[in-house]
């Protein structure tokens, strides 16, 4: 029962992009695999070339880069409907530049990205999918996010991201959740406690 819900959910991410057929639905299905991983488990370790995109049904992932001195940073965190990979690694066939980490116990649906190209390049709707999920995370969402750090101040893209994920704080550790926002664990704990007082 779980899966077919999770199955639907992957269905209405799609369609909240555009409309897609009976037989291309079927298409997507033939590719798809559930896995499940623990907490601190990795998913793809920086140097592996990927081959999948994942799609989170439950859980919480990261995507952080490690520097030549062996600093941690996260580059995003991927959360419930969301979809997670090295899309460039898996376009171009190279080694991910990031490594993909459970921050939960999580369940995801994967998608072999080769396979789904192929019926990308049949299918109209599913191109029509492609470049509409591009436009709007690789487009729209980046520049919004890259202006969001420039023009708002910490405690807005905190409260944003509140907004969008009211249980967050219970579920991310601070510290990743600091590096998301791009602020050290200090300064959110400062942002958190001034917000308290506010209240």
């Amino acid at each position: 029962m779980t899966e077919e819900k999770y199955i639907k959910d992957l269905k209405l991410k799609f369609e909240s992009y555009t409309q897609i057929s009976a037989q291309s639905w079927s298409l997507i299905q033939s590719i798809v695999t559930f896995r499940k991983l623990k907490k601190d488990e990795t998913l793809l370790q920086n140097g592996q070339v990927a081959k999948s995109i994942h799609f989170v049904c439950k859980g919480a992932l990261r995507a952080y880069v490690t520097d030549a001195e062996g600093n941690i940073y996260n580059k995003n965190i991927f959360l419930e409907t969301d979809f997670a990979g090295s899309t460039v690694s898996c376009l171009l066939g190279k080694p991910s530049n990031f490594t993909l980490e459970a921050l939960e116990d999580t369940i995801l649906i994967s998608l072999n990205y080769k396979k789904y190209r192929e019926f990308i390049s049949r299918q109209t709707d599913l191109k029509d999918f492609y470049i509409a999920y591009l436009e709007y995370n690789w487009v729209i969402e980046k520049e919004q996010r890259e202006i969001s750090l420039v023009m708002e101040n910490a405690t807005e893209r905190y409260l944003k991201l509140r907004a969008k994920h009211p249980n967050i704080d219970q579920r991310i550790q601070q510290l990743h959740l600091a590096s998301h926002l791009g602020i050290t664990p200090t300064q959110l704990s400062r942002i958190r406690k001034g917000l308290k007082k506010r209240a």
